[in-house]
């Protein structure tokens, strides 16, 4: 009799507690509009009621420190179910300085708690889906019994990585519970404008393996019962697999401060909507089961209110983030350790490709959290160029694999898996001209989280791609898109030129706490003469940032990466023969940039020459160009030059390839042209 006693006492305690938080969370919305009227937060505030009991009920289900969230902006209640601060949740409100939520630098309602597992949140619709199920992954790659959240309203079920997601989560039979969070409208577009037949849950049941439910998210027995099946799924010893669950909500307010909801809803739906909110439902619920009654329900709707506005005062009180800070946390700091860097060893020389198997073969014996993925990448084949030949045979497939032919499920759970800080994936584009697809994932998601969560969330992955043309690729295998990528803060961007470096510099990639974009040009691969070196023993890691002088000169300096370093030290030797000595320097990487080799190669020679096959328009030497013109404009003898390839697609026709892309002729003719100043 005392044992159900006590969990009567529990349940009731713990019913309670929900009807707390749904309160403090429908008076936090309500607060924060006044706030925003009074001037005191930012413009945008938006509001999660009607959502709250979905939200709430789903997060006292979970383990907060132990499961992961991938929560989206209108998870208020979900984030105060965890366990979230209320403090700081009006904190982040008023862009003030809090530990969590991002210290300012992400709007409100975009959630970031690292003690709680909440990975940073973007205000990219669907862009967390990838990212959970990558997260999925992890968890079944170490051998967990956690579990992965992820919420979106039903709009962001129309982005294609919703259903890459699924699609992904279902093959690997993934540890992850998909919520939807389903209100009717996105913004203002009625589902029946976004889903065909009115409901994603057809279209899930398409996914062998993943489990759907669709309920009425107002009502608290039917939401347990499918979280709790999902969970036990999700939790499964000998099945594990994904679910959805697709609830049914009302929107009770407008989609954020801006929007007015007069403007498409009728006062039909809004009362309809009314009708069904979910706290007075849960409220009536507790009523009549008996649970508690009237006047207990009154006496905790004061204590929320109370609260919530003790809350809101103390978030007043937070500092706002200091004048200068804006420009920290871009990058994780790391550096190889300079006892790691030997010189070279003497022994055979290998060509790049194998420069490059080696390295992933050694970083991967070295670190079994070390995961190599992409299309085609596994068992036999290797990748198209055969770079990953082996690596299946030898580490399993599930530590080299296929994927999907989805760019953006490639680097969307690469993200995923290096969140927890013990996985460092690396991923094979099949050609950087395919890269496009993935950008949301990597441009809007990758190179920002660190920064947008005030350096709370490191991203360490490294995201290698064929690039560069010379092999008549056509125009979808030829593009040299390192300008694209150097312009977007937060990604470092690497070209080797040469076997030595491409081991040496993929090996400080895998270990740096950063994304790393490995761009590896396609001519080099199998080349023998230039690109060829001897092979630097395991230990050898290349600091980025370090650019290399290939030669000594005195005449004029040229600057290059990738394939354009063979054709500058080429045209250099032939033209000291005539007495010209010509620098060439190696940048190796881009971003970071070592503009200080420049500067002083620059001071020596008085002139210099930017050579890359990217096309001229915006390329990299442009922003190379700017530097020196700014930094060294006294010591230049001469104009700055660049030789670039033309602005425009590189055809396949090896004879107009060769018109559009630099030729050692046009490289010798801009030299000699540079040095008559």
């Amino acid at each position: 009799m005392v044992d159900s006693l006590q969990k009567a006492s529990l349940k009731k305690e713990a019913l309670l507690d929900i009807y707390k938080t749904l309160l403090i969370s429908r008076f936090t919305d309500e607060k924060t509009a006044k706030l925003a009227k009074q001037n005191k937060g930012g413009t945008f505030q938006l509001s999660s009621a009607g959502h709250e009991l979905i939200g709430v009920t789903l997060a006292k289900l979970l383990i907060p420190g132990k499961d992961w969230s991938f929560p989206y902006y209108r998870d208020q209640p979900f984030a105060l179910g965890l366990g979230c601060d209320l403090t700081e949740i009006f904190g982040a409100f008023l862009a003030r300085a809090t530990k969590n939520h991002s210290g300012g630098r992400m709007m409100p309602n975009h959630f970031s708690h690292k003690e709680l597992r909440i990975v940073c949140q973007s205000s990219v619709v669907g862009s967390q889906f990838l990212q959970a199920a990558g997260k999925g992954w992890a968890i079944k790659h170490l051998g967990k019994d956690e579990v992965v959240y992820v919420s979106c309203g039903e709009g962001a079920t129309s982005q294609g990585d919703f259903h890459e997601a699924l699609n992904f989560s279902s093959i690997h039979a993934l540890p992850v519970i998909f919520v939807v969070q389903n209100n009717g409208w996105a913004i203002s577009v009625p589902i029946a404008e976004q889903t065909a037949g009115g409901s994603i849950g057809d279209v899930c049941r398409g996914y062998k393996g993943l489990s759907v439910f669709e309920v009425d998210g107002t009502d608290y027995e039917a939401l347990s019962s499918a979280m709790q099946s999902a969970l036990s799924k999700a939790r499964g010893v000998k099945t594990k697999g994904p679910s959805v669950i697709i609830a049914s909500v009302p929107r009770l307010g407008a989609h954020s401060a801006s929007d007015d909801p007069k403007k498409y809803k009728t006062e039909e739906i809004v009362q309809a909507d009314l009708e069904r909110d979910p706290i007075l439902r849960f409220a009536k619920w507790l009523a009549d089961s008996e649970i508690a009654g009237q006047e207990e329900m009154k006496e905790i709707e004061n204590q929320a209110r109370e609260e919530v506005e003790v809350a809101a005062a103390q978030a007043e009180a937070i500092p706002f983030p200091e004048a200068g800070s804006s420009r920290k946390n871009v990058f994780a700091p790391y550096r190889p350790l300079a006892s790691l860097i030997t010189p070279e060893e003497r022994g055979e020389k290998i060509v790049m490709m194998d420069a490059i198997n080696h390295a992933l073969d050694e970083e991967m014996a070295l670190d079994p959290h070390v995961v190599v993925f992409g299309q085609d990448v596994a068992r036999g084949k290797g990748g198209v160029f055969g770079i990953t030949r082996r690596l299946t045979e030898k580490y399993g497939a599930m530590r080299c694999f296929n994927t999907p032919l989805a760019e953006s499920t490639i680097i969307g759970i690469a993200i995923g898996m290096a969140v927890d800080g013990i996985h460092r994936p690396v991923a094979e584009i099949q050609f950087a001209d395919y890269l496009w697809t993935g950008i949301n994932q990597l441009f809007n998601e990758a190179s920002s989280i660190y920064y947008r969560s005030n350096g709370e969330w490191e991203v360490p992955l490294v995201i290698r791609m064929p690039f560069g043309g010379y092999i008549q690729g056509g125009p979808y295998h030829s593009q040299s898109i390192e300008g694209f990528l150097s312009h977007c803060p937060g990604l470092k961007i690497v070209i080797p030129s040469n076997a030595a470096d491409a081991k040496g510099l993929l090996k400080t990639a895998i270990r740096d706490p950063n994304p790393v974009i490995f761009l590896e040009h396609k001519a080099l691969y199998r080349q023998q003469k230039f690109a060829a070196r001897v092979e630097p023993s395991k230990e050898r890691l290349i600091p980025f940032g370090e650019a290399s002088i290939v030669r000594q000169g005195s005449d004029l300096t040229v600057v290059a990466w990738g394939m354009m370093v063979q054709y500058a030290d080429e045209a250099a030797e032939k033209l000291l023969q005539e007495g010209i000595s010509i620098e060439v320097i190696d940048l190796r990487t881009l971003v970071p940039l070592d503009i200080a080799s420049i500067l002083d190669s620059v001071k020596k020679t008085g002139k210099l020459l930017i050579v890359h096959e990217a096309p001229r328009n915006c390329g990299f030497g442009a922003e190379i160009a700017a530097r020196i013109s700014e930094e060294a404009f006294e010591y230049l003898d001469g104009p700055i030059a660049r030789l670039c390839g033309f602005d425009s697609a590189i055809p396949y026709s090896k004879i107009l390839e060769s018109e559009v892309l630099p030729q050692p002729q046009d490289l010798e003719r801009a030299i000699r042209k540079l040095i008559q100043y």
